[in-house]
């Protein structure tokens, strides 16, 4: 068999320039700390690191809407805790315009003080979110959430919470409707109050359950006839009469009425009335103020009426902290369970590195012992064919 000169030094040349590519291609690696720099270098490997890729994106993408939902979930429970020490200041006012030696100048002082606390709370129920929207806007974040109008603040926003689009739930508003405008009214089983016509001095307080098992959810009327000593009331249920008839009167003496306890106190006018109703979720926190200021404003309220607000006014101003505290832990849980969320996006992350990693990372000492091996064979074949291609016939005649 004959072999040209040509194509011996042809195939040297080509083996030498893949020796070359090689050498190359193994620099590129070390430089790069890759092992797959194009995915013609192993497509299965590629395919794996790209895969992996996209899952980093796409959990990053997931921790941004956690943190966008961290951010407002932060300024909800911080604005509720504001309302809360600001609900305090408003139970100090009412504490202090019940004093019985005020005249009018002085509950119309309580009065406008009331007024600026109630303006402070509405300004935190309308607090703006770090993304333009409302915090407590329910569903429609871009929409003021309360009107302040002439007969009272209503909530113009769709109930419920904005989420984020993602595998878990993510709010980013908070229903401001429940929270402001959904206490639960009275002390929490039934509302105790006082006719708006009474004449005498007499207020009833909040009450208390004595035997949740006796509770009817009926409505009662207590009525006085007399006054003073001859004072005398009457219970009717649902406007039945009841075994509580023509009853002495005994001032801050106990009343029971089917497991529900309350006090009457002062002195009630004949034709005097007070009610007891099943308690209702729809105790609005600007209206109780209001209702509050308006009696302290007023110049001809007299003393009965001036004790019967106040006494309400704390009594409701106790159910909406109590229910703002608890709308204020649950965005705390909320907090809670965006911290977890945040772990477990952490280590999907590093697991997707990982993954990544192993598909196209190199191993540098395995690289740095090839590209040596590779080094000493392109320059021992490239010395070997330096000395064949120097060699002629007029060599070989020497």
């Amino acid at each position: 068999m004959r072999v040209s000169t040509n194509s011996r030094y042809a195939a040297a040349v080509q083996s030498l320039q893949q020796r070359q590519i090689d050498l190359s291609a193994s620099q590129t690696q070390m430089t790069s700390g890759k092992r797959i720099n194009r995915p013609s270098d192993d497509p299965g490997g590629a395919a794996r690191a790209e895969r992996a890729y996209i899952a980093q994106q796409r959990i990053a993408s997931d921790q941004r809407s956690v943190e966008a939902s961290r951010n407002a979930m932060t300024l909800a429970e911080s604005a509720l805790g504001q309302a809360g020490e600001t609900l305090q200041s408003v139970r100090e006012t009412l504490v202090a315009a019940g004093n019985g030696s005020l005249d009018a100048a002085g509950r119309a002082t309580h009065a406008t003080q009331l007024s600026q606390l109630r303006s402070q709370l509405l300004a935190l129920a309308n607090q703006a979110g770090s993304a333009g929207g409302y915090l407590f806007g329910g569903q429609g974040a871009s929409t003021l959430p309360f009107l302040d109008k002439p007969d009272g603040v209503q909530a113009t926003a769709v109930g419920g919470q904005s989420q984020l689009s993602s595998g878990e739930q993510l709010p980013i508003t908070v229903d401001g409707a429940a929270i402001w405008l959904a206490a639960a009214s009275g002390n929490g089983v039934f509302v105790s109050a006082a006719d708006a016509s009474n004449q005498g001095s007499g207020w009833i307080d909040a009450g208390t359950v004595t035997d949740p098992a006796a509770i009817t959810g009926a409505s009662y009327q207590i009525s006085f006839v007399g006054s003073g000593a001859a004072a005398s009331y009457s219970v009717t249920q649902n406007g039945a009469a009841t075994a509580q008839s023509g009853v002495a009167y005994s001032a801050g003496s106990a009343i029971t009425v089917d497991g529900m306890s309350f006090h009457i106190s002062g002195a009630p006018a004949a034709g005097d009335s007070f009610t007891l109703a099943p308690s209702t979720p729809d105790l609005n926190v600007f209206a109780a103020l209001d209702r509050v200021i308006a009696t302290l404003k007023a110049s001809t309220t007299h003393a009965g009426q001036v004790n019967q607000s106040v006494n309400s006014g704390l009594r409701d101003i106790d159910s909406i902290m109590g229910h703002l505290q608890a709308a204020r832990a649950e965005a705390g849980s909320t907090l809670t369970r965006l911290d977890a969320i945040a772990g477990r996006n952490q280590d999907r992350t590093l697991w997707a590195k990982s993954v990544q990693s192993d598909a196209e990372d190199v191993d540098m000492v395995q690289a740095i012992s090839e590209f040596k091996n590779q080094q000493t064979g392109y320059q021992a074949a490239l010395q070997s064919y330096a000395s064949v291609q120097r060699l002629s016939l007029f060599d070989y005649l020497k």
